[in-house]
């Protein structure tokens, strides 16, 4: 009992004084293991912060950052039309897509106000009455644009919205009594033909063709053709930043739309619909939404450090990719006549952008003939400039 006694208390004693040394042992190896997995996460934050600031630092000739931008908008632009062709494969989603765009206006309106904060403006340079225009033509253009998706083949919606030059210069010439030249013209008439046999060819495979979702997407590229030209005259006016625009505009469509639907006793039945399947349209709008402003930014980056020639060939490959990831993704009876119409639209763009850039354009085709020149394979002419008589 005593050999018991002596050993309890031995197994009392002694532990109660390790128990402190190894306690103490482990909270400083903790406190060693937490303070390098600390500094690990900091050098790791550290170092990804250092990686953007030298990627938004590159110059624009870099090709790194070209290649960035151009995945960017690739990543965005194909997810945003991913998400809105996914969305309205949900039975009966159609029935709510003013709502849709009611959500998207107030998620762009919330990131602008933060892009603003961010930029510290802090003065509205436009008037109310501006913006409230603007905000009726945002409205019309991207409203009728999401609701035409429940008429209407995806590929065909896309192909339209390619073709709004048409209504573009239509409206340069009655608004601001604009100018075209012959390649405007020739690049308007190759998307009226291209679209007209893109539309047929969907009309032949679809046997439910709506002619009503063909209505509604040529209101939509009328009020963009207005939109264009009138925040062009606002921006030249009173000198308003693209971030301003893109909030008030947003804001007051929000509003709007709001209004409209509670007139019309659609905001609470889409509300019921949608909370029904949350995460197929709340969450999914909202990757929408998020997708499309970010797209945005990065295309008016683009501009601003490449110019319009090089964003347009970016956004031209990306559409085309888009329609390619539809038939793809989504189920569709598929046509040759899709390939050679859409061809006859993107030689229209192209037109388009040759009549607004051709200096550039010609330098580029130059500069590209005399590269061809430099290969040893290519066949070497004589470039002599001696004149030469000829016998008589």
């Amino acid at each position: 009992m005593e050999i018991n006694k002596a050993y309890d208390q031995d197994s009392v004693s002694l532990p109660s004084h390790s128990l402190i040394e190894t306690t103490s042992t482990v909270d400083n190896s903790v406190i060693d293991n937490m303070s390098s997995d600390e500094h690990q996460q900091k050098i790791h934050s550290l170092s990804y912060v250092s990686l953007l600031k030298s990627y938004s630092s590159l110059p624009s000739q870099h090709p790194i950052r070209f290649i960035g931008l151009s995945a960017q908008v690739f990543f965005y632009y194909l997810g945003y039309g991913y998400l809105q062709e996914l969305l309205f494969t949900l039975d009966g989603f159609k029935h709510t897509s003013w709502f849709l765009s009611c959500y998207q206006f107030f998620i762009y309106s919330v990131l602008s106000f933060i892009q603003i904060g961010f930029i510290g403006l802090n003065q509205r340079r436009a008037s109310y009455r501006s913006y409230l225009i603007l905000a009726l033509l945002t409205v019309a253009t991207m409203g009728l644009s999401n609701h035409s998706i429940g008429y209407l083949n995806y590929p065909t919606q896309v192909m339209f919205k390619c073709c709004k030059l048409i209504p573009v210069l239509i409206g340069g010439i009655i608004i601001q009594k604009k100018t075209f030249n012959r390649y405007d013209v020739a690049a308007a008439f190759c998307m009226s033909i291209g679209l007209v046999f893109f539309t047929l060819a969907d009309s032949k495979v679809r046997p439910n063709f709506n002619s009503y979702g063909v209505i509604v997407i040529c209101s939509a590229l009328i009020a963009d053709a207005i939109i264009g030209n009138y925040q062009e005259k606002i921006m030249k006016m009173h000198h308003v930043s693209n971030v301003e625009i893109v909030f008030y505009s947003f804001m007051f469509g929000f509003l709007i739309i709001l209004i409209g639907l509670l007139l019309t006793n659609n905001f609470f039945s889409s509300m019921v619909f949608w909370n029904k399947h949350p995460i197929s349209t709340y969450g999914y709008s909202l990757l929408f939404s998020i997708f499309g402003y970010l797209g945005i930014d990065i295309v008016l980056t683009l501009i601003k450090e490449y110019g319009a020639l090089i964003c347009v060939a970016v956004t031209t490959c990306r559409k085309a990719i888009t329609i390619i990831l539809s038939f793809i993704l989504f189920s569709k009876p598929f046509v040759f006549d899709y390939v050679w119409s859409g061809l006859i639209v993107v030689i229209g763009i192209y037109l388009n952008v040759y009549s607004r850039n051709q200096t550039a354009f010609n330098t580029k085709i130059v500069s590209y003939i005399n590269s061809l020149s430099n290969f040893r394979w290519w066949p070497k002419f004589s470039t002599s400039t001696t004149s030469r008589i000829l016998p008589v």
